[in-house]
């Protein structure tokens, strides 16, 4: 069996581990930077550690996708696998400390108003003290319970929050930082008592345009949103005119419905909106690399030995 490892972002060391592994699972082991550099006897590959759209597109031989990433909506499009039998699996579990310590700084920026004070040092201005807010004491709701919100959640409560709510689809969740769980269904009620909606949704049919216009104004006056997760989460629209008016007092998007945001998106010079480029998540920091391959190299003995995938994506769910 041949396994193709493609990702740049990987250093000699992950190479040594995988190369280790595949020697003792009777596997044949390429690594590759990008797609357009493998050569066509490589292509009839089993098992692909990477992103290979091409290859997944026309190789009816590809038994297994991994993909360094979490999200796989941009997967989930008919045809986007010759061979409709393959496994696809995801990473998720990599990205908790990374998108989690992304939005502790997102939530800091905009209630202790650092964005206003960075702008004012750019033109040598020195401000007059401004209104701020804090974590502390702050009803905060987690939309999305999965390794992300969790880890995020486990951050925040070292701020001492009155409360951390979390809500996902099942309304379960068994990790105590939590003080309440409750299913999606019960959002409407909860908005009204949240001061920071912080949301890592997978982009499915159930979470496009969850946060709606009318759950934007459900939201108290004052309050923040994060969202890490998907941008067909969100209705932009809404969000950006109940910024301009000020009922919200700050939001954080890492994602967009279209990416990159357009030059001519009014998202650019909206009020109190704190824009970043899909960059919670990447694989910048060493831990998360060195996660990713570890949760690989678990799937891989799995899958080697004929056990269940960790990490299995469900095409129906899509997630």
């Amino acid at each position: 069996m041949k396994l193709l490892v493609i990702n740049k972002m990987l250093e000699g060391r992950h190479f040594d581990r995988i190369r280790k592994a595949a020697g003792e699972l009777g596997l044949a082991v390429s690594f590759y930077a990008d797609e357009a550099d493998i050569p066509q006897e490589d292509r009839d590959a089993d098992i692909i550690y990477g992103f290979a759209p091409e290859i997944t597109r026309t190789s009816r031989n590809l038994k297994w996708l991994c993909v360094p990433w979490a999200g796989v909506d941009s997967l989930m499009v008919p045809g986007y696998f010759a061979n409709e039998d393959c496994l696809l699996s995801n990473s998720a579990g990599a990205f908790g400390v990374a998108i989690a310590e992304h939005m502790i700084a997102a939530a800091l920026m905009m209630m202790r108003r650092m964005d206003a004070f960075l702008e004012a040092g750019r033109e040598c201005t020195w401000l007059p003290p401004l209104p701020q807010r804090s974590l502390k004491d702050s009803r905060i709701t987690v939309l999305g319970t999965g390794d992300i919100g969790t880890s995020f959640a486990r951050r925040v409560r070292a701020f001492e929050p009155e409360r951390i709510t979390g809500v996902c689809r099942s309304g379960r969740n068994g990790d105590p930082v939590y003080d309440e769980i409750l299913p999606v269904s019960r959002l409407d009620e909860l908005l009204p008592r949240t001061d920071l909606l912080a949301m890592s949704l997978p982009s499915t049919a159930e979470t496009k345009g969850i946060l709606s216009r009318g759950r934007i104004s459900l939201l108290p006056e004052g309050a923040y949103v994060i969202n890490v997760g998907r941008g067909s989460a969100i209705d932009e629209d809404a969000l950006a005119e109940s910024l301009e008016s000020g009922h919200l007092a700050g939001a954080a998007l890492d994602v967009f419905r279209t990416e990159p945001l357009p030059s001519d998106s009014p998202l650019w010079k909206t009020k109190n909106l704190l824009i970043t480029p899909h960059v919670s998540g990447i694989m910048m920091l060493p831990y998360t690399r060195d996660k990713n391959v570890d949760l690989f190299l678990e799937d891989l003995r799995n899958y080697m030995e004929g056990k269940p995938l960790r990490r299995l994506v469900d095409r129906t769910l899509g997630y």
